[in-house]
């Protein structure tokens, strides 16, 4: 009969376990305020003096209870992110590439996206949308921070002229 004491082997055992689990428990809640990408969650637990086996550990069960999907993460983004505030393709790579996406995956979802003008188009409806009128300067501008080629900003100049001016003009 054991006297219901918990040796030493067992406190070796149960103590990563009981730290995974605090860390498991820390990384739900990160993920339950907003959607995440799995490069941000190793950045919090590393903030927070986790080891990089245990991240890993952490992280790989969060992939396996399906709370973590950077695929699934990176489709949502482009979408908000084109639905409040169109950019460039070039752009958007490399914003998901800082948010930890994997380079195969970002280019298989930006195959899917509307063509640069389209995308420029729709970055400069937008603008429009605070009811200012915009030169062509400010236009390039514009069309630059977002992350548009010079290529594609002549081509809108050159659309928005038309537009504005009429063919006579």
């Amino acid at each position: 009969m054991t006297s219901g004491r918990i040796g030493r082997s067992d406190r070796v055992v149960k103590q990563p376990l009981q730290e995974e689990g605090k860390w498991l428990q820390l990384a739900v809640g990160y993920l339950a305020v907003r959607d995440r990408t799995s490069l941000q969650v190793r950045h919090l637990l590393h903030r927070k003096g986790v080891s990089r086996t245990q991240i890993e550990r952490v992280v790989r069960r969060l992939f396996q209870l399906g709370y973590l999907n950077d695929r699934a993460y990176a489709e949502r983004w482009i979408t908000g992110r084109l639905a409040r505030r169109p950019t460039g393709r070039e752009r958007l790579k490399a914003e998901l590439a800082e948010k930890g996406i994997d380079p195969a995956t970002i280019e298989d979802l930006l195959r899917n996206l509307p063509d640069e003008m389209t995308l420029a188009r729709s970055a400069l409806d937008v603008l429009r949308r605070t009811g200012r009128e915009m030169t062509p300067i400010q236009t390039v501008r514009r069309l630059r921070q977002r992350g548009f080629d010079e290529e594609t900003i002549r081509c809108m100049i050159g659309e928005d002229r038309l537009t504005h001016e009429g063919p006579g003009s």
